[in-house]
C-alpha cells in the first residue's frame, strides 16, 4: 500500500488531492498520511458516513439520494464534486459501498463500490463488486481509489 500511495502522490506533484470517504472511514486518507511529505499533496477529506453529510456537506442533492441511493454512480459522481470544490483542491477521489453486514434496500450486495474521480478537465466513477469480509471490502475499496487517482492523473491520457 506504501508503494501504491508514494506513486499516488509522486504523479499529482504540483497538484492538490481531496477525498469525500463513506464506507472506508478515512481509510484513504489514512493510507496518504502515512507517507512522509503527503501534506505536499494531500490536503485532507471529509468522511461523510451518513446521508445527512453527503447532502449538508458535499451537497449531493436529496433528491439524488432518495430515487439512486448513496450507493450509486451519481452519489459517488456528487461525492468527488462537492469535496474538490468544498476543499478547493485540483483533484478528489469519492467512495460509497457497502461493506457489510447487509444489502441495501435498492437490490446493492454487499461489496457493491462506487468510485468517483474529479479534475478540472473530466470526471469518472467505476463501479466495482468486491468480496470479502467487510474489512476486506473497505481494503480493497482504498486499494481501488488509489489506482484510480493513479490511471487519470498520473499517466496523463483522460477519458
Amino acid at each position: 500500500m506504501m508503494t501504491l500511495c508514494c506513486k499516488v502522490l509522486e504523479a499529482l506533484r504540483g497538484k492538490t488531492l481531496v477525498s469525500a470517504e463513506s464506507l472506508t472511514g478515512g481509510g484513504i486518507g489514512t493510507a496518504l498520511t502515512a507517507v512522509p511529505g503527503s501534506s505536499e499533496v494531500y490536503k485532507g477529506g471529509i468522511i461523510s458516513y451518513t446521508n445527512a453529510v453527503k447532502e449538508t456537506v458535499l451537497g449531493v442533492p436529496r433528491e439524488i439520494l432518495e430515487q439512486y441511493g448513496a450507493v450509486s454512480q451519481w452519489t459517488a459522481e456528487c461525492m468527488a464534486s462537492g469535496v474538490r470544490k468544498k476543499l478547493d483542491a485540483d483533484v478528489a477521489v469519492s467512495v460509497t459501498g457497502l461493506a457489510g453486514p447487509g444489502a441495501d434496500e435498492y437490490g446493492n450486495p454487499v461489496g457493491t463500490v462506487f468510485i468517483g474521480y474529479e479534475d478540472a478537465r473530466h470526471s469518472v466513477v467505476e463501479h466495482f463488486v468486491f468480496s470479502g469480509s467487510r474489512e476486506e471490502v473497505r481494503s480493497q475499496t482504498v486499494r481501488a481509489a488509489l489506482e484510480l487517482i493513479l490511471k487519470q492523473s498520473g499517466n496523463g491520457s483522460h477519458r
